[in-house]
């Protein structure tokens, strides 16, 4: 059952970490093959489940440890029909493994959550296409229509919002932004930016922000960076604008390579997890509204307790 739908705790101040790079942790760290990098896999079967479980419990020690809230983004981020089906998922085994995701993110929330310490269960969903490169762009109503089914799951799964992560075009925000509206459940909006800061499409963060806002109505509860290294779109925060109200969060990537250096990688750059903190603490002091704070590919429990133990320095 939802249990912050209508009142996201995260919204009402203080800090909320989230996890790391899930799928290069397990790949990398843990020694797992992961087909398409589809972690949502690993919920076939009972030790895959204790993987996962056993990978969310340190970040949700350091968030309680530093006195802040966690957000439980589930390990659906390709759990989407175009992706299912190259891993041979009919639509009721797709839709049961986002079930089983919610269920599981449910589980932990239970498991250490108190009274001091809120867990906001997040239905985690990625683009229709790769995440690094724009390819080929929806229009929005076919964006709306593809990702419904995905974002209705977690909504009657009892998923507190839904986040939307890796999104390189306006278009697929705006389908996203659209589908959770219709369906009553909040939704962040979170970009991947290039080296220069600019979506992959070519467009600003600026102007997609402003762009989906205007389609939508204000449709995001907020909006949020993921895949990119603070150093790639600091300069684009420091031109300023109303639109940098709506940015929430950073799950910034630990590596400062490009998108194309990180696909053609065969080893991890797992960057410096120390300099990575004190990146987000000088951050969060010019914009002080970003505390949802997490990483993306290449960081991993070390990365995020070093943000969560900077930020609490400068809180």
């Amino acid at each position: 059952m939802t249990k912050y739908r209508h009142q996201l705790p995260q919204l009402s101040g203080g800090i909320f970490l989230s996890d790391g790079g899930l799928e290069t942790t397990l790949i990398y760290h843990e020694g797992i093959e992961l087909p398409h990098f589809a972690a949502f896999d690993l919920l076939r079967t009972q030790e895959g489940r204790e993987t996962l479980r056993r990978y969310y419990v340190p970040y949700i020690e350091t968030a309680r440890r530093n006195g802040f809230g966690f957000v439980l983004d589930s390990p659906t981020w390709r759990a989407n029909p175009d992706w299912g089906r190259k891993l041979g998922y009919s639509a009721a085994a797709l839709a049961a493994g986002n079930r089983e995701a919610i269920s599981l993110m449910a589980e932990l929330r239970a498991a250490h959550e108190t009274r001091d310490f809120p867990m906001v269960v997040s239905g985690a969903i990625g683009p229709r296409g790769d995440g690094y490169i724009a390819g080929q762009v929806m229009d929005a109503a076919d964006a709306e229509a593809y990702h419904r089914e995905q974002i209705r799951v977690f909504a009657e799964s009892g998923a507190d919002m839904v986040s939307a992560y890796t999104l390189t075009n306006v278009n697929e925000a705006v389908g996203i932004a659209r589908a959770a509206r219709s369906l009553s459940i909040p939704v962040a909006i979170s970009f991947t930016l290039e080296t220069d800061g600019m979506l992959p499409t070519g467009e600003t963060l600026a102007h997609a922000i402003e762009a989906v806002d205007a389609a939508t109505n204000g449709g995001p509860t907020y909006y949020m960076i993921n895949c990119a290294h603070p150093t790639h779109f600091e300069n684009s925060l420091a031109q300023g604008g109303s639109w940098i109200s709506r940015l929430k969060g950073l799950r910034a990537n630990a590596s400062r390579r490009s998108h194309a250096e990180l696909d053609a990688a065969t080893e991890l750059d797992a960057g410096n997890p120390d300099e990575l903190g004190r990146q987000y603490r000088a951050l969060r002091q010019r914009f002080p509204h970003l505390s949802v704070l997490g990483g993306c590919c290449g960081t991993d429990h070390r990365h995020v307790a070093c943000i969560g133990a900077s930020c609490k320095k400068a809180a």
